[in-house]
Parts: C-alpha cells; sequence; structure tokens
C-alpha cells in the first residue's frame, strides 16, 4: 500500500491575493502531492494549507514552498494578530497511511537541512522532531515572534537546530516538526474586548492549567470587531472540541458574553466532529468505525 504524509504549512500571508495564489499554484504542481485545502485570514495575516502525499513529493513541496514564501513575503512589513516568526511560520508533517511518526520526523530533518542549506532559512525543530523538550511546544520556540528573535538565537539555549545564529533578514527562521493530527478551531466571541478573550484562552490551555490537549490565545478579529479565543486542539480524542466549547460558554457568560460562532481551519479527522454530534445529540450507544457510512467505503 502506498505511503501518505500529510503536510500543513502556516505562512505569513493573508492578504496579498497574488501571493496566496502563487503558493497555490507551487503546491498544485509537485508531482505526487495534492492539495485538499487552503485557508487565509486577513486579520491574522495568515494562510494555511493542507496537503497529502508520498513522502518524497511532500519534502520537495515544503523545499518549494519555503523558497517561493521566502521570495514573496518580507517579515519586515507583516503584521497580523497571529504570532509568526518567519514566511513559512511553521512546517509539520503526520503520517497519514503506512508510515510512523518516526519516518515524519527523519523527513522533517531533511526538509530542515535542505532549507538552511539551499535558501540559508534557520529553523527550529518541534514537536516530535524537538532536540529538547522545551522545544516541543510551538509557543515556546516561536516566542518573541519575528522582532525578538535576534536577540533569542543569542541564547545559549536557543540556538537553531539547523542554520546559524541569526534570521534570513526578511524571511525569519521557520519551525518544522513531526506531530499527530491537529484541530485548529476558533471560536467568535459577542465583544470587542480582547482582554476577555484573552481571559478565557487562559482558563482553558494547559500550560495555564486548563485541558491538557489544548492551545488557546486570544486575537482581535478587526474586519468584523470581534473577539476570538483561537485554539489548537492537538489532541481531540483526550480533549474532545465540544467539552472546551462548553467551557468557553461557561466562561463567556461570566463575563456577559456569548458565543457567536466557531469555525475550523483547514482540515479535521471525523472522528473530531463525531464525536462532537454524538454528545450533543446524546446518541446512545453510538460506534464511530461500525455506524458511519465512509467508514466502510474504501
Amino acid at each position: 500500500m502506498a505511503k501518505i504524509i500529510e503536510f500543513i504549512p502556516n505562512f505569513s500571508e493573508g492578504r496579498r491575493q497574488d501571493v496566496i495564489d502563487a503558493l497555490v499554484g507551487e503546491a498544485s504542481g509537485v508531482p505526487g502531492v495534492t492539495l485538499l485545502d487552503h485557508s487565509s485570514d486577513p486579520s491574522h495575516n495568515r494562510s494555511v494549507f493542507t496537503m497529502v502525499g508520498s513522502p518524497d513529493g511532500i519534502e520537495e513541496a515544503a523545499f518549494r514552498l519555503c523558497k517561493l514564501a521566502g521570495e514573496r513575503i518580507d517579515m519586515t512589513k507583516h503584521t497580523g494578530e497571529h504570532p509568526r516568526m518567519g514566511a513559512t511560520d511553521v512546517m509539520p508533517f503526520v503520517p497519514v497511511k503506512e508510515v510512523d511518526i518516526n519516518e515524519c520526523v527523519d523527513l522533517s530533518k531533511r526538509v530542515a537541512e535542505r532549507i538552511w542549506r539551499e535558501l540559508k532559512i534557520p529553523s527550529f525543530l518541534y514537536e516530535i522532531s524537538a532536540s529538547r523538550p522545551e522545544r516541543a511546544n510551538l509557543a515556546a520556540v516561536r516566542k518573541g515572534q519575528f522582532e525578538g528573535m535576534p536577540g533569542k538565537l543569542l541564547l545559549d539555549e536557543w540556538a537553531p537546530d539547523y542554520g546559524d545564529r541569526q534570521i534570513h533578514p526578511t524571511a525569519g527562521i521557520t519551525a518544522i516538526g513531526a506531530r499527530h493530527p491537529l484541530v485548529a478551531f476558533n471560536v467568535n466571541l459577542s465583544t470587542s474586548d480582547i482582554k476577555i478573550a484573552s481571559a478565557i484562552a487562559k482558563t482553558i490551555r494547559g500550560s495555564s492549567g486548563g485541558f491538557k490537549y489544548c492551545k488557546a490565545l486570544g486575537v482581535m478579529l478587526e474586519d468584523r470587531n470581534i473577539a476570538q479565543v483561537s485554539i489548537n486542539m492537538v489532541n481531540c480524542e483526550g480533549t474532545p472540541l465540544y467539552r472546551v466549547f462548553e467551557a468557553i460558554r461557561a466562561e463567556a457568560r461570566r463575563w456577559g458574553v456569548t458565543i457567536v460562532g466557531s469555525e475550523i481551519i483547514g482540515l479535521t479527522p471525523a472522528k473530531a466532529l463525531a464525536d462532537c454530534a454524538e454528545y450533543y445529540l446524546q446518541i446512545e450507544g453510538f460506534d464511530y468505525k461500525k455506524q458511519v457510512l465512509e467508514n466502510h467505503l474504501l
């Protein structure tokens, strides 16, 4: 059976359609790779691509996209709500079929080495690829963002895994690693007060004593004038989406606001949504593997 890897690069561009179109064209032109989805957000000034393919195809796509982003995105001119440190900000590789996580770790290291050798863009290895425990968490790696990274790289504990102790002048630095499936899940609030969203994010995220597999921060959606709790769920079976959603609803009520909607960025495992349906519909004795039609169509 064919090996399949999922690749979900995040680019620091969500406003200039010509740059987004160029990235889409590059992603769509690599043999052995299929672009499944791409979404862009002008408030975050960020685009997220989701593609699948063979290990060789994904490896080549990762390099080509990082090269193009480095040529077209100038981080000295970038502004946006989402934390970022590079033109290609983060490059995760996820095993899907006939591939184990160690193969994705090896792939991440090959990509990082080539990006430094040919493009002179340094990188940190993160998540399961991390060279040190403190580098597993993307938030810790990205802390300081593009503007603070030159000083950070001079600290003893923050030398890049690949590259010199200085960022690329315009492309910054990239986080590259292997990880398990993640769901990017955002919840919008009926308020323009970002302090409320930030307070709720602090309550629910694992690093602050909230849910173990939840990463969250408060951001402002300027185009809609509303605050958002922006979430990465790194293990939806360990902490299901509905549990976090209900916690946000309860916390919002304390602040006198409501949830006006939610969104999923990119693709998500079907199981994550099926678990929500089971919870809200109060389905008794539900068996996801046996009762979901698509699971029997291969």
